[in-house]
């Protein structure tokens, strides 16, 4: 993967400043939230436009007045009530995959927790909280993965042209997918959310541009959350013995402290919509504003290592209030408190079944891109 000699971003690291950001709609657009950090040749632009593939602004991207009803619809699918709802499920999904990992891990000798119990239970989860068909489960997770290398990562135009192929394959799944729900009876009386957004008034590729990231985000985020937070407590480079996950407050301490410390989303972008202020000097409109969320181990820009000049201060020693993970303000992600639930019971179902279990790799490869991080896999194996 490759990386452009400069970094095109003003840098924001200090919390405060990056709340202020958030709030500030106005001043600061999302516009720029979902655009491909590394810009799509030619030959990657044919592909996607060959499958209709389009990302009319709908939700994250959404600068414009509209955005309060849409996200009023998609955020009736995540209410606190219906989110509790789902605990019982979610130990039940995540014990079931604890249990299969454990017998894979009995017969191998070693497991990966990111593949046998971090990768599906989000997914499933989500699916069945926006009343949407559960499958080709394998086949969504191989291309979220893509179509974050591809608008968050620096790829080479060989690799681009592979990545924009996943996502054009994707979107054409996703299309078809769309166009099934919003045909779709409501079940019980309640609508899939493409059905709501179809009867709020949403285009086709206006459903499928929010579907897009949302399908995306709604679990592929969690899985790498979980996939940290593995890593971190079998490292032992937190504080926390292994066993102690296995108790319910224990493991939502440890994914809070994941969060806030280096969390599946470390940065997010805006844009200054006009010449404005911020932290004492002045922004020019078109300026593009790369926060800090969470730590990234120094990730902000690839190219040689260091960081670029900081607007608004210095971030602060130790670890940020951990909601700045999901953002702040009207654009705070609708779905926090289902990812942090997820995420602790995942944690505490594992490592309750999976008692005396060691690293077996202790350096893995990381998904680094602008905004994602993550190991792609945790190996452990019985110590």
């Amino acid at each position: 993967m490759s990386a452009p000699a400069a970094c095109p971003y003003t840098v924001v690291r200090d919390p405060d400043t990056v709340r202020d950001i958030l709030h500030r709609p106005d001043d600061f657009s999302p516009a720029n939230a979902l655009l491909a950090v590394t810009p799509l040749s030619g030959q990657a632009l044919r592909v996607l436009q060959k499958a209709r593939f389009a990302l009319p602004p709908v939700l994250a991207s959404n600068p414009t007045a509209s955005h309060a009803g849409i996200r009023k619809v998609v955020a009736g699918f995540f209410t606190p009530a219906k989110v509790a709802a789902m605990e019982h499920r979610i130990h039940k999904l995540a014990r079931e995959a604890a249990a299969a990992a454990k017998l894979h891990l009995a017969a191998a000798g070693q497991v990966d927790l990111v593949q046998a119990v971090a990768a599906n239970p989000p997914a499933v989860i989500m699916m069945e909280m926006l009343r949407l068909p559960v499958r080709d489960l394998a086949q969504l997770k191989a291309w979220s993965l893509d179509s974050l290398e591809l608008f968050w990562g620096w790829p080479d135009p060989t690799r681009q042209l592979e990545l924009a192929r996943s996502a054009a394959a994707f979107y054409t799944w996703l299309r078809e997918l769309v166009l099934e729900a919003v045909t779709a009876a409501p079940e019980d009386g309640a609508p899939n959310l493409f059905r709501a957004l179809a009867d709020h008034g949403l285009t086709i590729p206006e459903i499928c541009s929010l579907g897009y990231f949302l399908l995306i985000a709604g679990q592929e985020t969690t899985t790498q959350l979980i996939s940290t937070t593995l890593f971190r407590l079998l490292e032992g480079s937190r504080g926390m013995a292994w066993e102690e996950a296995s108790s319910g407050a224990k493991a939502g301490d440890i994914v809070r402290h994941i969060l806030a410390t280096e969390s599946s989303v470390p940065t997010w972008r805006r844009v200054a919509a006009r010449e404005t202020e911020l932290a004492g000097k002045t922004v020019s409109a078109g300026d593009e504003i790369l926060m800090e969320l969470t730590g990234n181990h120094g990730f902000l820009w690839p190219a040689d290592g260091g960081h670029p000049s900081v607007s608004g201060g210095t971030r602060r020693a130790g670890p940020t209030p951990y909601g700045l993970a999901f953002g702040s303000g009207i654009h705070r992600c609708l779905g926090a408190k289902l990812a942090e639930l997820e995420a602790a019971i995942v944690i505490q179902e594992t490592a309750a079944a999976l008692p005396g279990i060691g690293l077996h790799e202790s350096a893995p490869e990381w998904l680094r891109l602008l905004s994602f991080q993550a190991p792609r896999k945790v190996v452990a194996h019985l110590v």
